[in-house]
């Protein structure tokens, strides 16, 4: 009997739930499978699993193995499959480190986070010192979101009084913010 009969052979008792054979084909086939996947993927790691996983499929796919190529051939072909599919699958979630070197940190710098964290100080001081019908309105539109007609709602006043007030509100916010040195972009 040739070593491709007694694979042959072996596929046939995996297909009868023999999992003698699948340890058999595993010692005979495991170091090949593991080389190659380790050459598709450039990863030991990688190459270990799916080496793995292709025994696997063995166990679930012997019934529909047709002899068409040797068995050998045909865990290899498995193998190409399973490391080409994990590949795609990990070009799509993974960066390697020398890509991510290349990211730009988008990160503000210690001085900038230091500068917005003045300027907004600074804003709610500013805010605080408003009379409290614009600090309303700002308030209202700024750190709760509302839209004009919804400020107009809250406070029972016309959509054209809320707008006026948010005008001459930014207005005093724009000159205090000017007066003390900030200019308008942030930080």
């Amino acid at each position: 009997m040739t070593a491709a009969e007694t694979d042959r052979a072996l596929v046939e008792r995996v297909a009868k739930g023999d999992r003698a054979a699948v340890r058999l084909l595993f010692m005979r086939h495991h170091a090949r499978v593991y080389r190659f996947v380790a050459r598709q993927t450039g990863s030991e790691l990688m190459a270990d699993d799916i080496a793995n996983e292709v025994f696997l499929e063995l166990w679930r796919q012997a019934p529909a193995f047709e002899g068409r190529s040797e068995a050998s051939t045909w865990l290899l072909g498995i193998a190409r499959f399973k490391a080409l599919s994990l590949l795609r699958k990990k070009k799509e979630d993974w960066i390697d480190d020398d890509d991510a070197a290349q990211v730009a940190d988008g990160a503000d710098t210690p001085e900038v986070v230091t500068m917005k964290v003045d300027k907004a100080a600074a804003l709610r001081r500013f805010i605080e010192a408003m009379p409290e019908e614009h600090r309303t309105v700002i308030d209202l539109a700024y750190y709760h979101g509302q839209s004009v007609s919804e400020i107009g709602e809250v406070l029972g006043i016309p959509v054209a009084t809320v707008k006026t007030r948010m005008f001459y509100a930014r207005k005093k916010l724009g000159e205090a913010l000017k007066a003390a040195g900030y200019d308008r972009g942030w930080p």
